[in-house]
């Protein structure tokens, strides 16, 4: 699954992503430290995976798209 950086905080290390209905989707510092990246801007396109639905989704992975996702798209 697809989406765009929309908020981080580097001192928690944690945001939001914009799905692309606009939907925003929340990530904490697992999640993002599951990706392996270092800092995110808004704007930026994102391989992402979730858990839950409505307002339980949650991101638990984010990469850059470009980057592989180590599980495949299983779970996107």
């Amino acid at each position: 699954m697809q989406a765009t950086s929309y908020t981080f905080d580097p001192a928690t290390r944690s945001g939001s992503v914009l799905l692309d209905d606009g939907t925003p989707v929340p990530f904490d510092a697992a999640a993002f430290d599951a990706g392996g990246l270092r800092l995110l801007r808004p704007g930026q396109r994102l391989r992402i995976r979730t858990e839950g639905a409505g307002e339980a989704r949650r991101v638990v992975f984010l990469t850059l798209q470009t980057f592989p996702d180590p599980a495949g798209d299983a779970g996107a």
